[in-house]
């Protein structure tokens, strides 16, 4: 930014808050649009929901979400330590995070199953669908943060990263809560990853795949959306190695959305700092679990007023010679 760039940035933004903080903080002092990979406010079949389900009134009063992954995404293996390969600059690689015994090339997906280089399944998964509901609930930070979980099935392997997790996001009169596990089988085979908004009137749940609306009148009607494909119109779309078909048109328009807010000097859909909320929100949860209590985190003074511990841990140590980023001086 610094430089001139604007930025699309994927999810999470960070691995600790602090980061993100300084993000938004050099986002507005450079003037620079900053577009975060939540792609689903460009979903079109959600974006249908928002506009159809949750702003018509459908939904009534909204006053408990539910939000879940049961994917088996969590990578155990045991691998050998080996040597770094010459083709691979592994300190660069690793940057400021700790210098793990290599054993193996960490991408495509062995990196996430260890948080000293993310933020495991809340904010890989979680962040997605908190963004969501957030955005379509108007919610800004959490009142109040809790979560607990561990490793309690899948210990037989390297893996660090909570295979249970629960979360409640506590917002005034509702309570946003997550569950994740990467054993066993969905909740609901129908919405394995996803977000469930609880009305006085109905229920929403929706996916990347799909949504439902049941309202709470048996005699109402029902109303169901798929995805949206655009085979047809793109067809490359087929062809494109490793694509996920039912995201093709989300990021086409979170693409043209972040072209169109540079040339109108505008803030983009899924702009940096609700990026931030969402991943900050996360983060605070997974330390939440560490330090066995609720956390409020106060953005204002970037700390966890009256916890001392969880405030250090806001922000976490640099390997050198890498710097942390100071969001006062950036």
């Amino acid at each position: 930014m610094k430089s001139g760039a604007h930025v699309y940035v994927q999810k999470p933004i960070s691995v600790d808050v602090i980061e993100g903080e300084a993000m938004i903080a050099a986002a507005r002092k450079y003037k620079k649009v900053v577009q975060v990979g939540t792609q689903r406010k460009s979903t079109p079949h959600l974006i249908d929901a928002k506009k159809n389900i949750v702003d018509a009134g459908l939904l009534g009063n909204i006053r408990h979400v539910e939000m879940c992954c049961y994917f088996h995404m969590r990578n155990n293996g045991n691998p050998p330590v080996q040597t770094v390969p010459d083709f691979l600059d592994y300190e660069m690689w690793t940057g400021p995070a700790p210098l793990r015994p290599y054993d193996g090339l960490p991408h495509v997906r062995w990196w996430r199953t260890f948080m000293e280089y993310g933020n495991g399944i809340m904010g890989d998964m979680c962040v997605h669908m908190l963004d969501t509901v957030r955005w379509m609930l108007k919610l800004g930070y959490p009142n109040k943060i809790v979560s607990n979980g561990g490793i309690y099935v899948q210990k037989e392997g390297k893996s660090n990263i909570a295979d249970t997790q629960s979360a409640i996001f506590e917002y005034n009169n509702l309570n946003a809560v997550w569950t994740h596990r990467t054993w066993g089988t969905p909740a609901d085979p129908e919405y394995p990853w996803s977000f469930k908004l609880f009305g006085d009137k109905g229920t929403l749940s929706a996916s990347t795949m799909q949504y439902d609306f049941v309202p709470e009148d048996s005699k109402a009607q029902k109303i169901h959306k798929d995805v949206v494909y655009e085979k047809e119109k793109y067809p490359e779309d087929v062809t494109e190695k490793d694509i996920e078909l039912n995201a093709a048109p989300a990021t086409r328009l979170h693409m043209l959305d972040f072209l169109k807010a540079i040339q109108d000097n505008s803030r983009p859909v899924a702009d940096i700092e609700e990026g931030h909320i969402s991943t900050a929100s996360c983060i605070l949860a997974n330390i939440s679990m560490q330090v066995g209590r609720p956390l409020s985190y106060d953005p204002k003074t970037m700390t966890i007023p009256g916890d001392e511990e969880a405030t250090k841990l806001l922000r976490r140590a640099y390997r050198s010679p890498w710097v942390h980023p100071d969001p006062k001086n950036v």
